[in-house]
């Protein structure tokens, strides 16, 4: 694909096609959100295990839509998602918005037809997830109320406030990188003929 189809912004296919593995992408996501209810290190850990598992749905749609705006809206659906239910605070949204603009830029720069380019915005639009567990830090007794209001266990709100330290928030941002990187590799792996089919070289 030319790079003046890139520029030239997405078409109603392209949209739809964002929407497809936007949905997928919020199926694994939503999965291990639910794993992360079972106990508070596995919700600080889950945008590193997203991560780790959204590769293949996320480089396929980057080989499909080599258009500016994919990524963007493919981090702000889910985060919409997420924030209209209830589910989120709005720092979800903020995050997203951050890590899927850096990760369009990476697309841009490399001209939406590199692997490398595209695997490091991947890395990048992974970090939009820490917005999820991010409040536990920003207001964090704001947030162990409201979750308490909201009738979450005793015992794991406890054990939450305990893990929020300076340490584990370093790890929830390395989470997604890790994960990212090899959830990457293994979809370049997997899908390694069709992204050289698609020009992603």
């Amino acid at each position: 694909m030319s790079g003046s189809n890139s520029r030239r912004g997405m078409g109603g296919r392209d949209v739809i096609t964002v929407g497809i593995f936007s949905a997928i992408y919020f199926a694994i996501n939503f999965a291990f959100m639910l794993l992360g209810g079972l106990h508070p290190l596995l919700w600080i850990l889950m945008p590193g295990f997203i991560a780790l598992f959204t590769g293949i749905p996320h480089l396929m749609m980057c080989a499909k839509v080599q258009k500016v705006g994919s990524v963007l809206l493919m981090g702000l659906i889910t985060g919409l998602i997420y924030f209209v239910t209830g589910q989120f605070t709005p720092v979800i949204l903020v995050s997203f918005v951050i890590a899927c603009g850096l990760g369009e830029l990476v697309r841009g720069c490399t001209h939406y037809t590199s692997i490398r380019g595209n695997l490091v915005s991947f890395v990048l639009f992974s970090l939009g997830m820490v917005g999820s567990p991010l409040p536990i830090w920003l207001m964090r007794e704001d947030f162990l109320r409201q979750i308490t209001e909201q009738g979450m266990p005793a015992d794991y709100v406890n054990t939450l406030a305990a893990l929020s330290s300076s340490s584990m928030l370093v790890v929830l941002f390395l989470a997604p990188v890790v994960g990212a990187i090899i959830g990457g590799f293994i979809a370049r792996a997997m899908f390694r003929k069709h992204f050289e089919k698609a020009g992603l070289v």
